[in-house]
């Protein structure tokens, strides 16, 4: 299994951005892609995740209504459409799989999943 993610940078606050996971080595309906941010000197955060099976999205409450997950399961690619940016958003964004079977997807625990992408930096500035 092997996740790259993309797309990160620096964007002023009220941008967007859009990050990519690109997923191999697995079967993409049988697994939950989520999003996870880590600032420095906070616990990892879940963003958000979608199932691979039927397009499911759950998201974190602090972006809600300004984040969306879409996925392109022949490509085996996953989105993070960021919109309205701010500053609190600034982080290190990671893409992290599981067999759905394993994940409670509305909960959004990084020890549910047990693959990860090395990271991309998000950098809102004010």
């Amino acid at each position: 299994v092997q996740l790259v993610e993309s797309g990160g940078g620096l964007v002023q606050t009220g941008g967007s951005l859009k990050l990519s996971c690109a997923a191999s080595g697995f079967t993409f309906d049988d697994y939950v892609i989520a999003w996870f941010r880590q600032a420095p000197g906070k616990e990892r955060e879940g963003v958000g995740c979608i199932s691979g099976a039927d397009g499911r999205t759950y998201y974190g409450n602090s972006v809600k209504g300004r984040f969306t997950i879409s996925s392109d399961g022949a490509r085996g690619v996953v989105y993070l459409q960021m919109n309205n940016l701010k500053p609190d958003d600034t982080a290190v964004y990671y893409c992290a799989a599981n067999l759905e079977y394993y994940v409670a997807l509305r909960m959004l625990r990084p020890n549910e999943y047990d693959y990860w992408g090395q990271g991309t930096q998000v950098t809102v500035s004010s």
